[in-house]
């Protein structure tokens, strides 16, 4: 995989590599439509430590019809019966795909950008409103959550070394195993073509906006953003 290659696949790979938490949670399945007036509709559970929002609110907030809702809820209490998914068990989700890699550091990067609210979990709102984004969601969204997880400090820009920290993560997970293989320096190379290429006025930081720009007008990196939005 070339530096052009390693490129798209830092974009796509905030959707992709999400598709493991789905196959975890049971949900990679197209969802069921049929009927369903259990207790499940109004998304309440009387023995779990944290008690999702209302149906018709998450409904309105997403792109996701009633019975896809319905279907995520039984999908995530199943593996969560707690209504909640801590740092630890991510890593172990992630751990499990990707055996012959280290996948602790990305996943601890891509926990941190689904825990919207910072609190060490991620609730079923969290996870059906990032769901939403990377599946239904706009090319503009998806790149916004893309960001977000790009910006690891959360100050509303991207640094080199933030950069380079999660391409660092994303080759130490799988990238050692791509054919042909990836060379030590790869994600070094990558991330100095690649911020040249987003830092547009030569400050030192992407912002969101030289982000989205750059994006945007590169073919292969619009494309990547379609892949996964039939999934379910």
């Amino acid at each position: 995989m070339g530096l052009d290659g390693m490129e798209i696949f830092a974009i796509a790979a905030v959707v992709g590599l999400f598709i493991v938490v789905l196959k975890q949670f049971g949900i990679w399945e197209p969802l069921s439509l049929e009927d369903d007036d259990s207790n499940d509709s109004d998304l309440e559970l009387s023995m779990v430590r944290h008690q999702p929002e209302g149906l018709e609110q998450l409904q309105a907030q997403t792109q996701f019809t009633r019975k896809e809702l319905q279907s995520l809820y039984r999908g995530f209490k199943n593996e969560c019966p707690s209504g909640l998914v801590d740092e630890e068990t991510f890593k172990s989700i992630y751990s499990q795909f990707f055996p012959q890699g280290d996948a602790t550091t990305y996943a601890h990067f891509l926990f941190n950008a689904f825990d919207m609210d910072r609190n060490g979990s991620i609730r079923f709102e969290d996870f059906v409103l990032g769901l939403s984004v990377l599946l239904r969601g706009s090319v503009t969204e998806k790149l916004r959550w893309a960001f977000n997880l790009y910006d690891i400090n959360k100050d509303g820009y991207i640094t080199k070394e933030e950069m380079l920290a999660i391409m660092t993560s994303i080759y130490d997970m799988m990238g050692r195993y791509t054919l042909p293989s990836v060379r030590d320096d790869s994600p070094f190379e990558h991330v100095e073509k690649f911020f040249q290429k987003m830092d547009r006025n030569r400050d030192g930081v992407v912002t969101i906006d030289e982000f989205i720009e750059t994006c945007q007008k590169d073919e292969n990196i619009m494309a990547s953003m379609q892949l996964f939005e039939n999934v379910i």
